[in-house]
């Protein structure tokens, strides 16, 4: 595939700054649904226990409960949770390696991306920041341009939703990811014409993410129970179909899913109850065993990275 050149006159901004950015021809996404042609995977091999109790409410009850974990059974989930990829033609790309970064794992977090290309974010646990230098080496590495940096505040990938061409959800909690953050990079995105809606949410609940996920054209599956009021009326309003997740399910990553296009999702094996309303919907649905993942904090979603989709 060919390489996108990076613009040369401010290296790792590819970003106009009064906007008309133009969209990258090679790689970038806009949606969360279209075909999913290329993602980012974190390295499973350095995966493993991080003191993660400050951060995340589902690390705090793991830690809590002292319940066991196993790096091979861990291997063994990654590499079904891959297999799924490749049957759905989908290319894999995997960010380098670095004993030092645990939850590089979770390739969500320290980036995301846009139409434009890639945005570095910035992490807010401080055994996590490095996680930007895997990040931003694989993308020079790729030749996909950088958009922009996050440089206000805390910004992790799961609050940053593209719901469909030309809207995007944010959302933020005041510790993982910033208002002040939030509205940089809501700006940015309001400059290239787009619609933003924002989210306070709890810390509790961690991302966006976590609670809405986009999985086909005019269809998401939410948690109606710890979603924002306005942001259901929001997605309603857009004629949006929600396939709604208990709360229980939705606290074990149940939500956290990650479509692949053309009505198919990769959905964890726990979440029978949503897994059995996408197929009565006639969505083809993968479902791996995850639970050695979401125990740690992060699900399907939390550990990709959507590089290249078809149009939404």
């Amino acid at each position: 595939m060919p390489k996108d050149k990076i613009p040369a006159q401010l290296p790792l901004q590819a970003r106009q700054a009064g906007g008309g950015t133009q969209p990258l021809e090679n790689w970038g996404i806009d949606s969360e649904y279209g075909a999913l042609k290329d993602v980012l995977l974190g390295p499973v091999e350095t995966f493993g226990h991080m003191d993660n109790t400050a951060f995340s409410s589902i690390y705090r009850e793991t830690a809590r409960t002292g319940r066991a974990w196993d790096h091979q059974a861990a291997v063994r989930q990654y590499r079904e949770m891959c297999e799924a990829y490749e049957d759905a033609g989908v290319t894999i790309h995997t960010m380098p390696q670095d004993e030092n970064l645990k939850y590089g794992v979770y390739a969500r977090d320290s980036s995301f991306m846009t139409p434009w290309g890639a945005v570095i974010t910035q992490m807010a646990n401080p055994r996590r920041r490095g996680e930007y230098s895997a990040a931003l080496r694989f993308y020079l590495e790729a030749g996909i341009p950088i958009y922009d940096m996050v440089s206000a505040g805390n910004f992790e990938g799961g609050d940053f939703h593209i719901v469909e061409p030309g809207a995007v959800l944010i959302g933020y909690t005041g510790m993982r990811c910033e208002e002040v953050s939030a509205k940089q990079i809501g700006g940015w995105v309001e400059k290239e014409g787009w619609e933003v809606h924002y989210a306070y949410i709890d810390p509790y609940y961690v991302h966006i993410d976590l609670m809405v996920c986009v999985i086909a054209p005019k269809c998401a599956a939410v948690c109606l129970e710890t979603t924002p009021e306005h942001v259901v009326d929001w997605l309603k309003g857009k004629g949006f179909e929600l396939i709604p997740v208990g709360f229980k399910d939705t606290m074990a990553l149940g939500c956290n899913v990650m479509s692949l296009g053309n009505d198919r999702v990769l959905s964890p094996a726990a979440s029978t109850d949503l897994n059995a309303k996408l197929r009565a919907n006639g969505f083809k649905v993968y479902d791996p065993e995850m639970d050695m993942f979401t125990m740690m904090g992060g699900g399907i979603h939390c550990m990709a990275q959507s590089l290249r989709r078809a149009p939404g």
